[in-house]
Formats: C-alpha cells, structure tokens, sequence
C-alpha cells in the first residue's frame, strides 16, 4: 500500500483570496472598525499607539489587504527612533477572523518588510507574541536596553535587523520621529438663519 503525502499549496497571487495593496483613504473607516474588532475599543489606550498617536505612517508603508472589494486586513509602519537609531515601529497588523485561515496576516508581514528593505530601511520594531513574529525574523535579542512610553511586557518587544548590525547598541527609549498626519478636517457647519 501506498502511503498518502501531505502536499503543502501555496496560494499564487491568482489564487489567494485576497490581494494586498496600499492604503487608501477610502479605507479609514473599514480599518478603524477593523481594529476595534480585533482590539477592543480600548485600544487607543495602549502604550504603542502613543507613539502613532498625531503621525503618518511611513511613506509607502500603508497596506490593505482586500478581498471581494472589502478590507479585510491591515498593516502600517511608522518612523521611530530606538534610543536614537532610525526604525521602524510596525503595528497594528489585524486580519478579520475569516480571511486568517488563508494567511493574509502572514501576507501583509511578507509584503510590508519586503517594501521596507526595498526603501531602504535598516530595522523594525514591534510589540506583539514572539511566537508568531518568530518567523518573520523578529526576536528580543537586542532589545533589552530599550523601552516604551508605558507600561509594556518586556518579552513582547521584539526587532528584527533588514541590514546587519542596525540595532548593534539600542539603547534608550522608542520615541515617535514621523511626519505629523494632517489634521482631519470637516466640513463647516451651516448656521441656522
């Protein structure tokens, strides 16, 4: 009798269900609802939003993960410094419930730093389970001298180097470095005659 093989498939981008693409405006709201579903909506409360809280992420380092015309996931890099050395901060990644079995989170991570060494980029740091971020390179090992502005879980805060020997020396605090967002702004209101 034969035995039965295990054959891994990959989805080809034809295939996937799903296509990654840059942020769009338009996204605003799906992505703010996406990740007050992943989050909670005390989310805004947590220490590395902080650091994104009045910034733009980083040029061209904005992503949405579509499927079937609805956003579906979504990743972003913003400009940090790690105790004076130039990174990146990555987060939030969230993948809606259903499009995880087909590895969108997996995806946008593949995506995001394929973009971000192809800028030019030496780091990225990010707070999130060493488990899963294991696999993209990401680990804790020169780490230790930085922190965060509030409380964090010092195992969670992983980096991975794009360029050899980027964060040789970290020390200090993660502070936000990017370009201020432009204020959002509404429509004036009509006054009653």
């Amino acid at each position: 009798m034969t035995a039965l093989r295990k054959t891994n498939i990959a989805l080809t981008p034809k295939a996937a269900p799903f296509a990654i693409r840059a942020e769009e405006a338009s996204d605003v709201v799906a992505r703010e609802a996406l990740l007050d579903a992943c989050f909670g909506e005390n989310r805004s409360l947590r220490t590395c939003q902080r650091l994104r809280d009045g910034r733009a992420p980083a040029e061209g380092l904005a992503f949405s993960a579509m499927a079937g015309g609805y956003l579906v996931g979504t990743l972003r890099l913003w400009h940090v410094s790690a105790g004076g050395i130039p990174a990146l901060m990555l987060g939030p990644l969230a993948v809606e419930a259903s499009s995880r079995k087909f590895g969108a989170g997996t995806a946008l991570m593949d995506h995001a730093l394929a973009a971000a060494t192809t800028r030019g980029h030496r780091a990225v740091i990010l707070l999130g389970d060493a488990p899963y971020y294991a696999r993209f390179g990401f680990s804790s090992e020169k780490m230790a001298g930085l922190s965060l502005p509030g409380p964090f879980e010092r195992d969670r805060l992983l980096g991975l180097e794009l360029i050899p020997g980027a964060l040789d020396g970290a020390c200090g605090m993660i502070v936000a470095t990017g370009a201020k967002a432009n204020p959002v702004r509404r429509a004036p209101r009509a006054r009653a005659a």
